[in-house]
């Protein structure tokens, strides 16, 4: 087992120094490399969780915007719970990239510094080991040559002594110095044994201890080294997955909040929201009547027509100008134009929109549109009045609820005062108490105000049995006016009602001598005297406070004179001075027969 040891061990390799250092040197290139991938890895995951959190914040809804109003859709609240799990999944994906930071790269980059400063160390022990053993061998061959010199010296010089000793020509004082000198390179090559022979053993000692315990002690501290650096490669690369799996619970938790935000869109209730949202109020239009087009196109005076007399009053000699209708270029166009089919007008009733038809009408939608309708919303079909006046009694309430709340605490905070005065003076919280109640009383009043007009809305919405019970009343009268050829007349050809007066009462517009076109002051108070075209009796009062309307009471009869164009408002006249536009639900209307359409009973 010993002997497999060392098999392992890198001190069987000790002749490998430097294969050794670039082995190593490798490693702690690849910790750098592996550090640089989860760097730009957890770079990757920000930049990706910054893109899903930006994405998710365009998409969310504006304040004051129409998607707002839209978040009472259940798609559209699956849509936004959908938007925020995906913010929240992003917020998983920089969790990842701060654990990779701070559990992978700054570790990682702390234990680079440790490796390179520790290999440095045990590298510089073996070059000084080396250095160590090369200066001992360079001391063992210098002491080695100089002892095979002094040997060769030595034998030469004892050449020379028997050479001379054999000579009978020399004489004995030359034979004592050579054989002097023969001694001392003698003695010269003993003391060179000598010393060659202790390098030389301590070459060898030195030698041992070199290969068998330095360098094999060095090489185990790179190999422990070496280990440890995989071994903290191995910990890195098992913490990068389980950073991963640590946030997927909370990931599926979002993904399992997009399935259940997906799972509770309900189209049916979306479907009858709609309803809810567009709910006017209003009766569809009755049945269109029978035209008879083989009478005589030109419309007969009605004895029963209370249109005839008063047309004769109202009509001015002076001024008289016929409607004109955009883009048509044959003013003089014959009354026997053809109409539009029945599914035309059908479908101009399922997809119209409230409609301007004249100046002053134009006036008053912009009035309505810039918010200076009634407090009381009259200028509302009934359905959606009640649904504003419950929404305002709703916000009432909750503003009651809040003043009432905050009296409450302050009441508190009073008698706490009152009990331990050093903590405030109880009067101090008067003046913002009556400042509470006052504002509850005016809260309060705003709320009795609402609610009577929340309940007369709720008292006057007609039943379906009183829209069939005028249904069948405005089909008795309607017997009783004109002839089909009264709308003919007023119809442009496109189908559109265009108000011309009636053939037999007509008075020619006399022009103007010293003006050839018409002319509108600021005011839009030089339209054209309209002809009566049926008649109405209030159903309920209207107090007219917007410019162009006209104040009405109930139960009282008016003259029309121009029909609802589908913006829910139908123009009366009271006399010859005054008229303006009301509300259609608030009026019963009979127009003469024939008249384009059937008009609705609210």
């Amino acid at each position: 087992m010993l002997e497999e040891r060392m098999g392992d061990c890198w001190s069987c390799i000790k002749d490998q120094f430097d294969n050794l250092e670039k082995h190593t040197q490798w490693g702690i290139e690849f910790v750098e490399k592996y550090t640089k991938f989860v760097k730009e890895r957890s770079e990757i995951e920000i930049s990706y969780a910054k893109q899903i959190r930006n994405l998710s914040k365009k998409y969310q809804p504006k304040k004051n915007s129409k998607e707002e109003e839209e978040s009472k859709y259940t798609f559209c609240r699956a849509f936004l719970t959908t938007l925020n799990e995906l913010n929240d999944y992003a917020g998983q994906h920089e969790v990842i990239a701060e654990n990779l930071t701070s559990l992978i790269i700054t570790e990682l980059t702390r234990y680079l510094q440790e490796l390179k400063t520790e290999r440095k160390s045990h590298f510089h022990d073996g070059r000084k080991a080396q250095q160590h053993i090369e200066s001992s061998w360079k001391q063992l061959e210098s002491s080695k040559r100089r002892f095979e010199r002094d040997c060769k010296e030595a034998d030469r010089a004892q050449q020379y002594f028997e050479k001379m000793d054999a000579d009978i020509n020399v004489t004995k004082a030359d034979v004592e110095k050579a054989r002097q000198q023969a001694q001392v390179r003698h003695q010269m090559a003993s003391d060179s044994k000598s010393d060659y022979s202790s390098y030389l053993q301590k070459f060898n000692q030195e030698q041992t201890e070199h290969y068998y315990t330095i360098i094999p002690n060095i090489f185990q501290k790179l190999q422990d080294m070496e280990e440890k650096r995989i071994e903290r490669l191995s910990v890195c690369m098992k913490t990068f997955a389980d950073v991963d799996r640590q946030v997927l619970p909370i990931v599926g938790k979002c993904l399992d909040g997009m399935t259940k935000a997906a799972e509770s869109i309900e189209p049916k209730t979306d479907s009858k929201q709609v309803v809810e949202s567009y709910k006017s109020g209003f009766e569809p239009p009755g049945d269109v009547e029978f035209e008879d087009y083989g009478q005589a196109m030109k419309r007969t005076a009605s004895e029963t027509s209370l249109s005839n007399t008063k047309e004769g009053k109202e009509k001015p000699t002076g001024k008289s100008k016929g409607k004109l209708w955009p883009f048509i270029k044959n003013k003089n166009k014959s009354p026997k134009q053809h109409k539009e089919p029945l599914s035309h007008r059908l479908n101009d009733f399922m997809t119209s929109k409230p409609k301007m038809h004249c100046l002053r009408s134009l006036r008053r939608g912009l009035s309505l549109k810039l918010g200076s309708g009634p407090e009381d919303f009259s200028h509302l079909p009934p359905e959606q009045r009640r649904k504003k006046l419950q929404g305002k009694l709703d916000e009432l309430n909750k503003d009651i609820q809040k003043e009432m709340d905050q009296r409450d605490a302050l009441t508190k905070m009073k008698d706490v005062y009152v009990k331990n005065p050093q903590m405030g003076d109880p009067a101090s919280v008067d003046p913002r108490l009556a400042e509470i109640s006052q504002n509850i009383e005016k809260l309060q009043f705003e709320v009795q105000k609402f609610e009577g007009w929340l309940a007369e809305v709720e008292e006057r919405m007609p039943s379906k049995s009183d829209t069939h019970r005028r249904s069948g009343l405005y089909e008795t009268q309607n017997s009783t006016t004109v002839s089909n050829n009264c709308a003919q007349d007023r119809e442009s050809p496109d189908g559109s009602y265009t108000e011309e007066q009636n053939s037999e009462v007509q008075v020619k517009a006399q022009p103007n001598p010293t003006t050839t076109a018409p002319e509108f002051d600021d005011e839009f108070d030089d339209e054209e005297v309209l002809p009566t075209i049926g008649t109405c009796k209030a159903l309920y009062p209207f107090e007219g406070h917007n410019e162009g309307t006209i104040a009405v009471a109930e139960g009282e009869l008016l003259y029309v004179i121009e029909e609802d164009k589908g913006d829910g408002w139908t123009r009366v006249r009271r006399n010859e001075d005054e008229e303006g536009y009301v509300p259609t639900s608030y009026i019963e209307v009979l127009l003469e027969t024939n008249a384009k359409g059937a008009m609705t009973y609210i």
